[in-house]
């Protein structure tokens, strides 16, 4: 088991390099092939995915990321039809409407919670994960965007490692048992050094970065790798609730694509704003 999980997280890392260093077009599909994907489960493990106002979610995935893709043509768009804010927030306001649809004229088949839940998968995964490559567009985002994995998969990494050696107070028992306040301190550390060595090393690369802008956006990546423990948390809770294990088996040792992207869908947006307010 353990050798299967190593050598997909190997591959899975080895792609992920790749589509991020080509970056364009590329990374925008396949984040939103990963978003269509990580939504299916997600309305599939709430016994969602059959019902036709599931629909709504999957179109708004899909024009959601081609509107991305438009870019200039959106913005032209937006600024012509006078939507100041964009298209993003007509695009959600027309699923709520589109939901709201379905749940009065099928009541009483739809229950609030239900059109909750429906609303809720899209901007959870789709939106979510959609800034990683918002991030990869900013100047010197080749560089920057790691810092996002770094926050995400570098905490969990290094949290194991911490947890495993020093491990002996439970974080959260009853939705993580194998957690510890200990290997939750080792991976903010761990955070903190893989992101100031990083930056470092990379220091030519990102030379409108101050030493004072990376010692700052190292420190502030520890709150990013604080809240992606709360990403891998809130997904466990997600699946505790629903009975299930995993989310599915498309990555051998990993389970779904939620179960590995869990808390770079809360990373994602926190080291982009991050990066927007301290750059």
């Amino acid at each position: 088991m353990f050798r299967t999980r190593l050598l997909s997280g190997i591959v899975l890392v080895a792609i992920q390099l790749l589509v991020l260093i080509v970056g364009g077009p590329l990374l925008l599909i396949v984040t939103g092939l990963i978003s269509m994907i990580g939504l299916f489960e997600y309305y599939r493990a709430l016994g969602l995915n059959k019902l036709p106002a599931a629909s709504v979610g999957y179109a708004f995935t899909v024009i959601y990321y081609l509107y991305i893709l438009s870019g200039d043509n959106c913005k032209q768009l937006s600024r012509i039809s006078g939507l100041k804010g964009g298209l993003f927030p007509l695009l959600t306001v027309i699923m709520l409407i589109a939901l709201l649809f379905f749940y009065v004229l099928s009541y009483p088949k739809y229950t609030i919670e239900l059109i909750a839940e429906l609303f809720f998968g899209p901007v959870y995964v789709s939106v979510m994960l959609s800034f990683i490559y918002q991030t990869r567009i900013y100047t010197h985002g080749k560089y920057l965007v790691w810092l996002i994995f770094l926050a995400s998969w570098g905490c969990d990494t290094c949290a194991y490692c911490a947890g495993r050696l020093f491990g002996k107070h439970h974080m959260s028992p009853v939705l993580s048992p194998k957690k510890t306040v200990e290997g939750a301190v080792g991976g903010l550390a761990g955070v903190f050094l893989l992101n100031l060595i990083y930056m470092l090393v990379f220091r030519d690369h990102l030379s409108h970065l101050t030493t004072e802008d990376i010692v700052i956006l190292s420190l502030c990546s520890c709150l990013a790798g604080l809240i992606s423990m709360i990403g891998d948390l809130a997904a466990s809770a997600i699946k505790r609730n629903v009975e299930i294990k995993d989310f599915g088996r498309l990555i051998p040792g990993h389970g779904g694509i939620l179960d590995r992207f869990d808390s770079v869908i809360i990373t994602a947006p926190v080291i982009y704003y991050l990066i927007t307010l301290i750059v």
